[in-house]
């Protein structure tokens, strides 16, 4: 809301010259300067009449001269001021007339004369005041019209400016009033769009009520497609409302083109996927690895016997075995090629937004401590992501049923290392021999979480492991921290066996 400050237009309009107030040059002339002015000319006028009332004897009073002065009285005083004035010019009449005073003659005599120059007074003083009503109200008018002007002028330039798609249509459709960046984003000419359907291009918006007068008005976002002016199709974000004016019903709407974001994320969403299928598949490929050497030593034993040397199935089982432990060993390897570096900080800011809700929701209170001063970590983003969500919600389900729930977060350099601390008061694990395997019994899905937690870290060069702590869990990710922007191969460590306890 715009506020105007009128005081000091008022007192402007209040000490300023009175030739304002008036027209005419003989009414510029007497009444105008500051007020002091006009009650410095009202005072010799009125001493001035009566001298002149004292010292010349005529029958002819001049009592009727102090109305010019009551004009300049009434111009610049209040009521109050303007009565006494008007008594004191009644004094002064009634005392340098030469007629005799009685009470019957002189009193009424005295009314009538005290009541033509108060009403002259007071006529003056009404016109004054409502002239400088008057200035007052245009004064107003002036300044909400500039103020109206600069803020129509500012907003113009911010919607022309912006990198945003931005437009008005009304009850029909069609666009009123469209920036650059709606053209751009169309792939229309610009300043061509005014005029047209929105819904050649935004087809959704045809579903959008329109708002009657009394109706409030209508805010939301949606999801939808575009098309643009060459045929192709693009995802958008579109933020809209309704309102009402004098010419009828109008849609305001800015457009965000997400096919970007979208294509991000289903790639990432596919990375993701990708990648934790080799490592099931490698965890899978392990342990029928170990079943084949079992298989093959005990191939190994009935052939030194001799008694199936000679036999032809024997001989095709063996070749099966080998066949199947051939298949087995071939180690689907996780590269580091998707690791950047990563700021830990906007990680764990991350994290926070996307957890906080739940875990208040679960009563669960929540600690967090990172040290500012910590680098940059070798990581990738959304795997990193990924195991953090899985540790804060192993957590929040251990305490599910714990009278004490709080979970403590803590980031910070630990030798060549940068570790995060993820310690709750869960009650720990009973069998922690048996965590990072795949597939282990009690589990309450397939038992990979821990697993490919530390799989994918470990994929670039990270680490996931427990500590046991009173009255709870500790584990502590681990990670390298980016000393140069060369990546070497051995920044991209294998799935062996012995990365995979």
């Amino acid at each position: 809301m715009i506020e105007y400050n009128l005081l000091p237009a008022y007192k402007r309009i209040r000490e300023s010259e009175f030739m304002r107030l008036f027209d005419g040059p003989v009414a510029s002339l007497f009444l105008g300067g500051t007020r002091k002015a006009v009650v410095l000319r009202a005072i010799l006028m009125i001493a001035v009449i009566a001298y002149a009332d004292w010292r010349i004897e005529s029958e002819v009073t001049f009592g009727f001269l102090y109305l010019f002065p009551m004009l300049f009285v009434g111009s610049v005083m209040n009521r109050w001021q303007i009565a006494i004035a008007g008594a004191l010019c009644t004094f002064l009449t009634e005392i340098f007339d030469t007629l005799p005073w009685t009470l019957a003659i002189g009193l009424p005599r005295d009314g009538l004369i005290f009541a033509a120059f108060a009403g002259m007074g007071l006529l003056v003083h009404e016109f004054v005041r409502g002239r400088r009503a008057e200035l007052l109200y245009m004064h107003q008018i002036e300044s909400e019209s500039q103020a109206r002007k600069a803020a129509e002028e500012q907003l113009k330039i911010l919607v022309e400016s912006s990198p945003i798609a931005i437009f008005t249509a009304d009850s029909e459709g069609r666009v009123l009033v469209a920036n650059d960046a709606v053209h751009r984003l169309l792939s229309i000419e610009p300043g061509t769009l005014p005029g047209r359907p929105i819904r050649d291009y935004l087809p959704s918006l045809v579903n959008v009520h329109t708002p009657d007068q009394d109706a409030p008005s209508f805010r939301t976002v949606m999801q939808c497609r575009g098309k643009r002016e060459n045929g192709e199709v693009f995802f958008a974000d579109v933020w809209f409302s309704t309102y009402w004016t004098s010419a009828g019903p109008r849609l305001a709407a800015i457009v965000i083109d997400t096919s970007e974001e979208l294509r991000t994320r289903e790639e990432s969403s596919l990375h993701q996927v990708l990648a934790a299928s080799r490592i099931v598949v490698t965890a899978v490929s392990h342990e029928v690895r170990n079943l084949c050497g079992a298989i093959s030593m005990v191939q190994e034993h009935l052939a030194r016997d001799g008694l199936l040397s000679q036999n032809k199935d024997f001989e095709a089982l063996q070749t099966l075995v080998r066949a199947l432990e051939s298949i087995a060993a071939t180690n689907l390897q996780e590269t580091a090629q998707h690791a950047t570096g990563i700021e830990i900080h906007g990680l764990l800011d991350e994290l926070r937004i996307v957890i906080d809700q739940s875990l208040r929701e679960a009563n669960i209170k929540t600690t967090w401590n990172a040290d500012p001063e910590l680098p940059l970590v070798w990581a990738e983003r959304n795997s990193l992501l990924q195991v953090f969500l899985n540790l804060t919600k192993n957590a929040e389900r251990a305490m599910l049923y714990r009278q004490r729930r709080e979970l403590d977060i803590c980031a910070q350099a630990e030798g060549k290392r940068i570790s995060i601390r993820f310690q709750d008061t869960g009650g720990g694990v009973v069998n922690p021999e048996r965590l990072f395997r795949p597939f282990q019994e009690g589990s309450q899905a397939t038992g990979l979480g821990l697993y490919l937690s530390r799989a994918l870290l470990r994929s670039f060069k990270g680490d996931l492991r427990y500590e046991p702590v009173q009255e709870g869990s500790l584990f502590i990710v681990e990670l390298s921290p980016v000393v140069s922007t060369h990546v070497d191969e051995s920044c991209e460590p294998k799935l062996t066996q012995s990365t995979r306890s």
